[in-house]
């Protein structure tokens, strides 16, 4: 029988495929969850990136080369130190991402809406939890 931590496990894992279904572009999820982060944190050191992703610097730094050569991100020198540089997402990410997130949340709210109030408001308080526990 499994166990509360299996089955939710399992849950998450099939709706975050369901979701990446949606996508339609040739981004890696890696690299949808770098543009997402670029979003959240704005301009942004390749290292800050790394411990929000919990990946390796060297790892990002790949990651960060493809998004720039298919000109989703910008990178620019840093202000305080010469050595390193700021990533920021371009014209192009921001588009990118927002029509990848339109067509997942449409898709989700559709999902949403067949529950009923009190189901909503339970999912509500677990996406706070979810959130709590990744963030841990």
């Amino acid at each position: 029988m499994p166990t509360d931590s299996q089955n939710l496990a399992l849950a998450v894992a099939r709706l975050n495929r369901r979701l990446r279904q949606e996508r339609h572009s040739d981004l890696t999820p890696t690299q949808m969850s770098v543009l997402g982060t670029l979003r959240q944190l704005g301009p942004t050191s390749p290292s800050s990136i790394a411990a929000r992703e919990r990946v390796s610097a060297p790892s990002v730094t790949r990651t960060l080369n493809c998004l720039a050569e298919d000109g989703l991100v910008e990178r620019a020198p840093h202000p305080q130190d010469g050595r390193q540089v700021v990533v920021s997402l371009s014209d192009l990410g921001e588009k990118t991402l927002a029509e990848e997130r339109r067509r997942r949340d449409a898709w989700l709210h559709q999902r949403l809406a067949e529950l009923d109030p009190r189901e909503r408001a339970l999912l509500r308080e677990a996406s706070a939890i979810l959130t709590r526990i990744t963030e841990s």
